[in-house]
């Protein structure tokens, strides 16, 4: 997870940061965290990763 993602956020490093996100997301989602805390961090990640992508003007559907 990103410790500090704000208006100023570099685009540049937009394909590097979506791809660690995702890859957190996904571990956390196999582990199926059900509880608050867990459910907590992975709102944060997808909160983190829609605003990259909006941010950034990255169509979702072009990245993997």
């Amino acid at each position: 997870m990103l410790s500090n993602l704000e208006s100023d956020y570099d685009c540049s490093h937009a394909g590097e940061d979506l791809h660690q996100l995702k890859q957190e997301l996904a571990e956390l989602r196999g582990r199926g965290g059900e509880d608050q805390q867990s459910q907590e961090t992975i709102n944060r990640l997808e909160n983190q990763i829609n605003f990259i992508l909006n941010k950034c003007s990255i169509n979702p559907s072009s990245i993997t």
